[in-house]
């Protein structure tokens, strides 16, 4: 009698786990579906914010909010993604700077985690991450003459 009470306790066991897998899957989905919500959310407060803050500046205009923010906001960066991008092109700083229409120091403030571009910048950086290494030196170039 003992082995039939153990075996029917360990399929009790198994059918619960496998019950509980099935639930805790779903709310699995739902916990990293809010955790990302969460931190998009948190990114539009931050760029709200800065906003505010720009905007509370005394002598300043309040620039006309236009969809070319929003795009903006819609573009990455990433420190190590830059440095990375200026190494496959073969550039160094000052030449990347060249092509972006910043200096060399910036660039490598930026890469180093310092600072980040301003959001004029972003769209130039966007831009070369679909260049070659032959188009670059042709618009470096093309920036010499």
């Amino acid at each position: 009698m003992a082995n039939l009470a153990s075996m029917l306790k360990s399929e009790i066991a198994r059918v619960a786990r496998r019950e509980l897998r099935a639930e805790l899957q779903g709310l699995k989905k739902a916990s990293a579906s809010y955790r990302g919500e969460i931190a998009r959310l948190k990114r539009r407060i931050g760029a709200l914010e800065q906003q505010v803050k720009r905007l509370a500046r005394p002598g300043r205009e309040a620039p006309a909010v236009a969809a070319d923010e929003e795009a903006d906001l819609k573009l990455r960066f990433s420190a190590k993604g830059l440095a990375s991008q200026r190494k496959r092109l073969g550039l160094s700083a000052e030449a990347f700077g060249a092509l972006i229409g910043a200096s060399g120091q910036s660039v490598y403030k930026w890469e180093s985690g310092k600072i980040r571009p301003r959001a004029r910048h972003l769209p130039r950086i966007a831009e070369l991450r679909g260049m070659g290494k032959r188009e670059a030196a042709a618009r470096l170039q093309a920036l010499a003459a």
